[in-house]
């Protein structure tokens, strides 16, 4: 007998999520479901009960009373009828939110647990179960052992599902195996023998008739190495400390002699197996025990050595380390992560060091929306930037120095801004206010050329610098509502309109198509892309601007929210982004898509951030992120190169000057290299 808390005892008005006249309920049903050998009147009343002891996966402390009463009257049920009861305390003991076990209940809660353990383990070897149900009841079973791999119970894929979710022990991503369900036709990988030496329960316990059910022919031939794991593990009454994968081995072994129907269990508990193997977290690109990803041990996790042999995500349909006879070559980090102002990959390869710009925008709050470069003739480029405040900063690239005291110029916050490179070797600087004024300045002086002008509803939340033929540099701005003009800007004068459909604009960027000759492209709040010539006076004429292939786009299923040109060596061509991460890449000349562009990947969702930058060997690459995210891809399109950089800020705008990457962030700006130093690593992104 366990020695409960009495149903009378006034204890049990201090407890949350149990009434005790509902445990007096159900253990009546239980004793009569007993002494009649059957009758599910108390199943309902269970579920009920359960869902007051824990909900949505916090567990109440009324729990730790109850529990040693039902399991005791739970026990003395025929143990076929009790296999979701033992489930249900599964999932209980292995809850992210358990409150501590009150003193006064450890000692009747810990005999609970041992009497269930054992309870349990009797129900799944007295009658065959449905595979999928076989598997929760054996993950219980070790739940109740008190073995931390029982925590999977949460994340085992549903029969109708494919993926698996692992969360990476050391910096918390998650990656997916998409493709976990399918059978593997043989051993994905080796066994792996328990270490030695490996403890041996001391405690009376019931894994001794498992490890004796537990035939090696249970799932065919080649698999016989990881039943004997699985009885090896059953046979020392799954210790705490056994590895987490070797008690997989003994799940899918389980599942293997006792799913239903017969015959066809070996398949599911062969995918089981696949749960022995590794991961490469695609963030941190450590390598980790699926095992450690589903449920870490108390003592930490430790990366795996051999980053290069391991397969994750969709790269095979299962998850596991090939022999090291099977070959396999060392890759190129192609994943890097920040490290207070280093940034470097796993491996401890560096990238480059992270610059904080000084006295970035002072005073705001909402981080610098909006970034331009300014290149001067024989003169520093300068950083300029914009945020909530309404200010503008300018700084030196080379060490972010402010080199101006904040430019005041408008009254709300900076959306927009561009640099404006003139005739002679002039460079202006213009940007856009949330309330839809317009200002130019001089970056070498810091003054406003004149007052700004404009106010327009929506703000102005794009603009670019275009050349038409005849060398003359016009300023494109644009709205929410559509009204996009162009500008001289020595004067402040309108000197034409574009968009004669009046879509709502997103994001404007001029693309040259000859030395002095520029078409604007736009993507609207639809997803569309405009594309218009400057040159011409009629906004309702094309001139040379060619729109993008509607079907191209329809099948991509590419609704673009940003737009930005890329110069190559030999030719300008426009980059699109869409809110899933997706980057194309378009010929202004036809229209036509070039390449196979960047696709979405896991952390790239959300409002694109583009920008692109010639690194000093000439090559282009495109850098993008998502506003508000934390993760960048840098891609070279000529090789389809694609290397992902984890940062600790969330960014707010993106640029490039030189071999240089701006980013502005929710607390200012900073700086790294545009692609890594030569002699890291290959050296190319």
């Amino acid at each position: 007998m366990i020695p409960k808390l009495p149903l009378d005892h006034p204890r049990w008005r201090g407890l949350d999520g149990v009434k005790v006249e509902e445990v007096r309920v159900l253990l009546e049903q239980l004793a009569s479901a007993a002494a009649t050998g059957g009758g599910d009147a108390w199943r309902r009343t269970w579920t009920d009960l359960f869902a007051g002891l824990m909900d949505d996966g916090v567990v109440a402390d009324g729990a730790y009373a109850a529990l040693p009463h039902l399991v005791e009257a739970a026990a003395a049920l025929p143990p076929g009828q009790t296999v979701d009861f033992w489930v249900d305390l599964g999932f209980m003991v292995t809850a992210d939110y358990r409150p501590p076990v009150p003193a006064d209940l450890e000692a009747a809660f810990q005999a609970a647990m041992l009497l269930a353990e054992r309870a349990a383990t009797r129900s799944f070897l007295a009658a065959g179960t449905p595979e999928r149900v076989c598997a929760l009841l054996a993950l219980a079973c070790v739940a109740l052992a008190g073995h931390h791999i029982g925590g999977a119970l949460w994340q085992l894929p549903d029969h109708r599902e494919s993926g698996l979710l692992l969360s990476c022990p050391a910096c918390e991503s998650d990656t997916e195996i998409t493709d976990f369900s399918v059978d593997p036709a043989r051993p994905p990988l080796e066994a792996s023998p328990l270490p030695a030496p490996t403890s041996v329960r001391q405690e009376e316990h019931p894994w001794g008739e498992v490890a004796a059910a537990l035939r090696e022919d249970a799932m065919g031939e080649g698999w016989e190495p990881f039943l004997r794991v699985a009885r090896d593990v059953a046979s020392r009454g799954v210790p705490a400390e056994t590895p987490g994968h070797a008690v997989l081995c003994l799940v899918a072994g389980m599942v293997a002699v006792r799913g239903t129907p017969k015959g066809t269990a070996g398949e599911p508990a062969r995918r089981l197996i696949s749960l022995t193997g590794h991961f490469r977290c695609w963030d941190c690109e450590r390598t980790w025990a699926i095992a450690d990803g589903l449920a870490e041990p108390p003592d930490g996790a430790l990366s795996q050595p051999r980053p290069d042999l391991a397969r994750t995500d969709s790269d095979l349909a299962v998850a596991g380390v090939e022999s090291a006879a099977a070959g396999g070559t060392s890759r190129a980090a192609t994943r890097f992560r920040q490290e207070g102002n280093q940034v470097v990959a796993v491996d401890g390869t560096p990238w480059g060091r992270v610059t904080a710009f000084t006295d970035s925008v002072p005073g705001s709050s909402g981080g610098v929306d909006a970034l331009a470069v300014v290149s001067r003739p024989g003169r520093p480029t300068l950083v300029a930037g914009g945020g909530d405040k309404g200010v503008v900063c300018l700084w030196d690239v080379t060490d972010g120095r402010l080199v101006h005291d904040p430019l005041p110029g408008h009254r709300d916050a900076v959306r927009s801004m561009t640099s404006l490179p003139l005739p002679g070797g002039r460079v202006l600087l213009a940007s856009g206010g949330d309330s839809g004024t317009i200002a130019v300045w001089n970056p070498l002086t810091g003054q406003p050329l004149r007052e700004p002008v404009g106010d327009w509803p929506g703000g102005v939340t794009a603009m670019c610098a275009a050349v038409v033929p005849g060398g003359r540099t016009l300023l494109v701005t644009a709205t929410p509502r559509g009204a996009v003009r162009m500008w001289d800007p020595d004067s402040g004068e309108c000197v034409g309109h574009l968009n004669p459909y009046g879509s709502p604009i997103r994001s404007v960027a001029a693309v040259p198509i000859s030395a002095d000759h520029a078409l604007i492209a736009a993507s609207d709040t639809a997803g569309r892309v405009h594309m218009w010539d400057p040159a011409v006076e009629d906004p309702w004429d094309n001139g040379a601007a060619v729109q993008l292939s509607a079907r191209a786009l329809a099948d991509a299923g590419h609704r673009v929210t940003a737009v930005e040109a890329v110069t190559t060596l030999d030719r300008s061509l426009l980059a699109t982004a869409d809110d899933l991460g997706v980057v194309m890449l378009w010929d202004p000349a036809t229209g036509a898509p070039v390449g196979d562009g960047l696709p979405s990947s896991t952390g790239t969702a959300g409002p694109p951030l583009i920008a692109v930058g010639r690194p000093h060997d000439g090559r282009t690459v495109l850098v993008s992120g998502t506003r508000h995210g934390q993760r960048l891809r840098v891609w070279e399109p000529e090789t389809g190169a694609v290397q992902h950089i984890a940062l600790d800020v969330s960014f707010t705008s993106l640029a490039t000057a030189g071999t240089t990457l701006i980013l502005g962030h929710e607390h200012g700006v900073l700086s790294l290299p545009l692609t890594r130093p030569d002699g890291a690593g290959e050296g190319k992104p």
